[in-house]
């Protein structure tokens, strides 16, 4: 008998070595090996028949209609306005955040609409997945399977004719013709190679549900992401209400759209308008608190930072963040002590972004900056303002993309003063006023301006 021979892939980039090694040469990370059993031989991997020619690319045809509606408005704005026939999407997230949930509701809406959906359910029993669709109200005729045998999965997809395949979970799967057990980097890895197969050559639209690590990256070899069309994040804590699905990959549209829904008694409700939902419990009059004019993909969302400033009883002063991040603190702090004559060493600083909402882009320096200082002096800012804008490190102001839609966001919901830095895209809108800030000194002298002055 011919020799077995191992071989030892990393979880992380999938780099491959001929033996065991602690740290990977290729990303960098400590104790991802794992060992695998290489391929018999190379002949196993050609294609046998007829050789495969090119095609020309004047000569290919492409269908009329590429997308279908799911049903869920939300769902299909983060795709980039439906399903893409013949495309394999990556739903990853927290367990219990509601990834299995939503896709139920998809499927709901989907066999309501005429399509023929499979639902591979890998990890529960078809009693448990029934009991939850009834929880939720489903009423479709959606097909389950019970099994993880993807071979199977794919049989059973093409005799059902099935236009969507939902696999839930990619870690439960395994594929008979690789070694390794089922969520291991080999067997992840050659299952969605199959379903990837499955949805080019037979146009089958394939959800797929991806478990997340401790570090909140999808559970595999980092080459899974790119595998597949579309990779999908669920957002949000459990102990909040709003869920919000990010594309953070989509070969079909753009990426950084945001879908938001809440979580009710059944099932998660689509937000269609999340600015209202997000500012509804703001308090009034409360010093720390400052309303940002964010931009989602192509979407302005409204969103109230808050910020807390106590004297400190540590030797080192706590600085924590929550949705913002913690080095883009530190840097605004630095600035306002600097430029701003604000001091902040003998100070804890708490920073969050209620709601649970992640803000990652440069607008939120000026948002954040007067919330730290309305805090620091605890004079609260106006109520009715809203602003965006990125600081330097001299302290300057610098206009941010999109600030017409901002704008229109903030005058939709009866906001009436902005404060942001001159030029840019917006011009005077009626009923708003514009208070032009051109470094942070200005800024926070807007906590002793009334919006009458």
């Amino acid at each position: 008998m011919p020799k077995v021979r191992s071989i030892w892939r990393c979880g992380q980039c999938s780099h491959v070595e001929a033996k065991w090694a602690g740290r990977c040469p290729e990303c960098g990370e400590y104790g991802t090996f794992i060992e695998e059993v290489a391929d018999r031989s190379a002949a196993s991997s050609r294609a046998l028949g007829a050789p495969v020619r090119p095609v020309r690319l004047a000569a290919v045809e492409t269908a009329g209609d590429r997308r279908v509606a799911s049903g869920i408005a939300e769902f299909d704005r983060v795709l980039g306005g439906g399903l893409v026939r013949g495309s394999i999407v990556l739903l990853g997230g927290e367990p219990g955040i509601g990834k299995s949930t939503l896709l139920l509701q998809v499927a709901d809406a989907l066999a309501r609409a005429g399509t023929r959906v499979l639902y591979a359910c890998g990890e529960e029993s078809p009693a448990q997945v029934k009991m939850r669709a009834e929880r939720l109200g489903c009423s479709g005729d959606i097909g389950l399977l019970p099994a993880t045998d993807v071979a199977l999965v794919e049989s059973a997809a093409l005799e059902d004719r099935a236009d969507v395949l939902i696999v839930d979970s990619i870690q439960t799967m395994f594929d008979p013709d690789s070694p390794g057990s089922p969520g291991s980097v080999g067997q992840v890895r050659a299952s969605t190679a199959r379903l990837t197969r499955l949805a080019k050559e037979h146009g089958v639209t394939t959800l797929v549900v991806g478990h997340v690590t401790k570090e909140g990256a999808i559970a595999g070899p980092r080459v899974l992401e790119h595998m597949v069309d579309t990779v999908l994040y669920f957002e949000g804590d459990r102990d909040h209400a709003f869920r919000i699905v990010r594309a953070v990959k989509n070969r079909f549209g753009s990426i950084s759209e945001i879908g938001v829904f809440e979580m009710v008694e059944a099932g998660l409700a689509q937000v269609p308008n999340p600015s209202a939902a997000l500012l509804a419990h703001r308090p009034a009059d409360v010093a720390g608190s400052a309303v940002m004019a964010a931009m989602e993909g192509s979407r302005p969302v409204l969103v109230e930072i808050q910020a807390l400033v106590s004297p400190s009883y540590f030797q080192m002063p706590r600085r924590l963040a929550n949705g913002i991040d913690p080095q883009r603190l530190l840097q605004v702090l630095a600035v306002l002590e600097r430029r701003a004559g604000l001091a902040f060493g003998q100070h804890d600083v708490y920073v969050s972004v209620a709601g649970g909402m992640r803000i990652t882009e440069p607008a939120a320096d000026l948002p954040l900056a007067l919330a730290l200082a309305s805090a620091r002096r605890d004079v609260a800012l106006p109520g009715a303002l809203v602003s965006f804008g990125e600081i330097g490190l001299a302290g300057e102001i610098r206009a941010v993309p999109h600030a017409s839609a901002r704008v229109s966001e903030a005058s939709r919901l009866g906001l009436t003063m902005i404060a942001a830095a001159s030029g840019g895209d917006s011009g005077p809108v009626k009923g708003i006023d514009r208070r032009v800030v051109t470094n942070v000194s200005e800024a926070v002298a807007l906590l002793g301006r009334q919006s009458g002055e």
